[in-house]
């Protein structure tokens, strides 16, 4: 079996290769990242090693000469958070649907069976009532979400006018240690902030509900979408996560707290409401994906989080601007004129250049 893993230099691309590799020792890997986030190790080795080849390429530019022999695309490359959204909105477009249509597209083109989306539940916006189930109404919010709408519409039309089977994960927010962690995530910023200032201040009146998955159990979910039944659906779009990890903001902050002794937290109660709210209804994975749940609870991640970072040596006050937060990433290629406004590497090879030195770095 050849998997090819869009994305897989980002954050969740190293944990889901690294699963890939447990789970199919025999499979042929091969990578596509730009190389962006090449640099921003939170490991003493480059994860890119476990991988069978890698394209050095940006996602909007593939062939279809790529996916020759491949059976399966997991389709993780992405703007990846609301911040960069809203600042890159026409780029969001680009890269999470249309290009993410296209990738789809020449996939199906070349006979490649399977097409697995890290979707998102954040489609879901604004959900008062209950948990949201995978036929409810849709209220993206943001770029980011809009962007993972649009995704999935053409890729069920892909998958109507092709015989490649696709799953659209809709995970919850991500969470967990990586070798690439980044910290613009709610549970990864809050153990990040215990760890730099010893306080956690929540900007929201704390009310919230956000949905969490760790990272090693996206992987798994990507696991079982790659060789789940095609008696599931030939297009099968299915929120990814757990009932247990429905918390609310202030909730997430608490469990830090309590497992992270002395810390303050400070909830801003007179925040004006977080529009971005939403519990979600998983029982449709839980029933289809029954061996392949989440396993990692709360407790763990924050000490998985906790641990790492501290391995890092990520300890003061100083750290918190870093190269773990990808808006400061993007920002500093942008000044330094590396990057061009629609993120695309400002010289020819530069990408190739970039992650060449982050290579013979690692090693």
């Amino acid at each position: 079996m050849k998997i090819m893993i869009t994305g897989n230099m980002g954050y969740v691309g190293p944990v889901v290769t690294s699963h890939l590799r447990k789970v199919f020792p025999q499979a042929t890997l091969v990578g596509v990242d730009s190389g962006l986030f090449a640099h921003c190790l939170t490991n003493s080795h480059l994860p890119e090693t476990i991988v069978d080849s890698q394209i050095f390429r940006d996602v909007r530019d593939l062939t279809a000469d790529m996916f020759e022999g491949v059976d399966a695309v997991v389709h993780l490359a992405a703007v990846s958070n609301d911040p960069m959204g809203s600042r890159f909105e026409i780029v969001t477009e680009e890269i999470n649907q249309l290009a993410t249509i296209r990738v789809a597209a020449l996939a199906a083109g070349q006979n490649v069976s399977r097409f697995i989306f890290a979707s998102s539940c954040s489609m879901y916006g604004y959900a008062e009532g209950g948990a949201r189930t995978e036929g409810d109404d849709l209220n993206p919010l943001t770029a980011y979400a809009r962007s993972k709408v649009g995704a999935e519409n053409g890729l069920e039309q892909v998958s109507a006018d092709s015989h490649m089977v696709v799953t659209a994960l809709r995970f919850a927010t991500a969470c967990g240690f990586s070798s690439r962690t980044r910290l613009d995530l709610v549970l990864n910023d809050f153990v990040a902030s215990a760890l730099s200032t010893g306080r956690i201040s929540v900007q929201s009146d704390g009310t919230p509900w956000r949905p969490l998955i760790h990272v090693s159990d996206m992987a798994r979910a990507i696991e079982w979408a790659i060789v789940r039944p095609v008696s599931h659906g030939k297009f099968l779009a299915v929120n990814a996560g757990s009932e247990a990890w429905n918390y609310q903001v202030a909730e997430l902050a608490e469990a830090v707290q309590s497992a992270m002794p002395g810390v303050e937290v400070d909830i801003n109660k007179n925040a004006q409401p977080d529009k971005r709210s939403y519990r979600v209804d998983f029982s449709l994975f839980k029933s289809l994906a029954p061996n392949h749940q989440p396993r990692v609870m709360l407790k763990e991640a924050i000490e998985n989080l906790r641990d790492g970072l501290t391995a890092v040596k990520f300890n003061s006050p100083a750290d918190r601007p870093s190269s773990l937060i990808r808006f400061n990433v993007l920002d500093k290629l942008l000044e330094e004129g590396k990057l061009q406004p629609d993120l695309r590497w400002a010289t020819e090879n530069r990408h190739l250049e970039n992650c060449e030195r982050i290579a013979v770095n690692a090693a």
